[in-house]
């Protein structure tokens, strides 16, 4: 028997909402994949590769986990740095609050912190806030970190990154239903097979399957042979492909518990695929990288249809 992975790996949302709730959180593991981000993969025009699903983002998949696991909370965002860190001083008095995106290039606390933004999503737990500091948890392995108001303020107002917008935070967190983290999973699982499926329930009944997830990591194949450039190389061999590969293994172990195990066995398949990418794409092994992703595009359909079979659909 495989033992499930153990670990670092940037979690930082979901080892965030664990953080959050606390007693009352499940693994962070199983957040993970409530949140939907192992069912999928992307890669638009002018962007980066992601394994995750087209249209899919941490903010949104932190509100799926959210109401999954029978909680809701006040989510805000906007208007300028005075405000928002108002309001943050305002909520941190009643608890910690879920504080993100920031712009993981602006944390100054970071040792390896380039001190530019750079677009790179990241989220925190902020425990307090007084006249000239912010006092937060870090999931980058940073307990009771602090930063200058304003630098704070310059890292979560986030104008790079593409999901969620500046200044937003979640507070107030209350359950208002009573439900345990298997039930939740279960009840996941027609959004990721909608995920799986692009979206789009007629599109997966009428044949086309996940065709959007093969695609892009098709695609990426292709790209591996012909060269990668600098950024895409350093996104891959530096956050895409352990994250993802940690996102599978997860979706594997849970679909396993609540009594999946055809699409268990597939998401355990590409774990190991994608993982195994990783050396190559570091060793400049090309040729190898390139065919185990055109295995891992193969197994997308197959997963949606596991997934559809578990649902009944």
């Amino acid at each position: 028997m495989t033992p499930a992975f153990r670990g670092s790996s940037p979690y930082c949302y979901a080892n965030s909402l664990a953080m959050v709730l606390d007693a009352d959180s499940p693994a962070p593991s199983a957040i993970e994949v409530l949140t939907g981000s192992p069912f999928g993969a992307q890669w638009v025009e002018g962007g980066l590769p992601h394994f995750d699903p087209l249209g899919w983002d941490p903010d949104l998949g932190l509100d799926q986990a959210i109401d999954l696991l029978g909680w809701t909370c006040q989510r805000t965002s906007g208007g300028d740095a005075s405000e928002a860190i108002g309001r943050l001083r305002h909520a941190s008095k009643s608890g910690p609050v879920l504080v993100g995106p920031v712009d993981i290039g602006l944390l100054l606390h970071q040792p390896w912190s380039a001190g530019e933004a750079n677009g790179s999503d990241h989220w925190v737990v902020v425990l307090d806030v007084d006249d000239e500091k912010v006092v937060f948890h870090d999931p980058d392995g940073f307990p009771f970190a602090t930063l200058p108001i304003g630098g704070f303020a310059a890292a979560w107002n986030s104008r790079l990154v593409e999901c969620g917008g500046p200044f937003t935070m979640r507070s107030v967190f209350r359950r208002v239903r009573q439900t345990d983290v298997l039930s939740a999973l279960r009840s996941s699982l027609p959004t990721a097979q909608r995920w799986l499926a692009g979206g789009r329930q007629d599109e997966y009944r009428a044949g086309h399957g996940s065709r959007g997830a093969a695609a892009a990591v098709a695609r990426l194949a292709g790209s591996v042979l012909a060269g990668l450039d600098d950024r895409t190389h350093r996104h891959l061999a530096g956050f895409a492909v352990r994250v993802g590969a940690r996102r599978l293994s997860d979706a594997s172990l849970w679909l396993a518990e609540v009594g999946a195990p055809d699409a268990a066995k597939i998401t355990g398949l590409q774990a190991r695929l994608l993982g195994s990418v990783q050396y190559s794409l570091v060793a400049g092994a090309t040729q190898t990288a390139a065919a185990t992703l055109r295995h891992l595009a193969a197994t997308y359909d197959d997963l949606c249809a596991a997934v559809a079979a578990t649902c009944g659909t």
